[in-house]
């Protein structure tokens, strides 16, 4: 059984789905056995993981977030993916990924993927359309702007509200 160690940084319930889905993979391939560690926050686990390379210790595996593939890359740590999937014969479809997501985690001269996206968070904002119209905004046309966000958050607490957004 070949041992894949698996650093992270998902805590409480994310935490509980990577180890999910090791179990999963680990049922499926019985030559393969990956172990998944937490250690630490994203930056936690990045400097972890470069000290590992540097001792000749690194996990096989090692998550970081969208930034720290430019740092990994730079110390030269971490073999881009998509020289991986090559050297391994795999096909691998790049543009599967929403391009915002992928971006971050490719290279800006070729856009071939360095690492391979994981966990990525989609930031949401919520909306009162009742207090849009007390504060004369139309409750139709939400923010589309880091600015527009500024000035609605402005009109809204002119109009009463505590804050303009939370």
């Amino acid at each position: 059984v070949t041992t894949i160690p698996f650093w992270h940084s998902m805590e409480g319930e994310l935490g509980k789905e990577v180890d999910s889905l090791a179990q999963r993979f680990n049922a499926e391939n019985p030559d393969y056995k990956i172990v998944p560690t937490y250690k630490g926050n994203y930056e936690q686990n990045l400097s972890a993981g470069i000290a590992a390379f540097r001792t000749g210790n690194a996990p096989a595996i090692l998550q970081v977030y969208e930034v720290g593939t430019a740092t990994m890359m730079a110390s030269k740590a971490i073999k881009p993916v998509y020289d991986v999937f090559k050297e391994a014969g795999i096909q691998f479809d790049e543009s599967q990924f929403v391009p915002t997501v992928s971006g971050y985690y490719s290279d800006s001269k070729t856009g071939h993927l360095l690492s391979q996206p994981f966990n990525s968070s989609t930031p949401v904002l919520y909306y009162n359309k009742d207090a849009f119209k007390k504060a004369g905004l139309d409750p139709d046309q939400p923010p589309k702007t880091w600015q527009d966000l500024a000035d609605y958050a402005a009109k809204l607490k002119a109009s009463g509200m505590k804050c303009g957004y939370a």
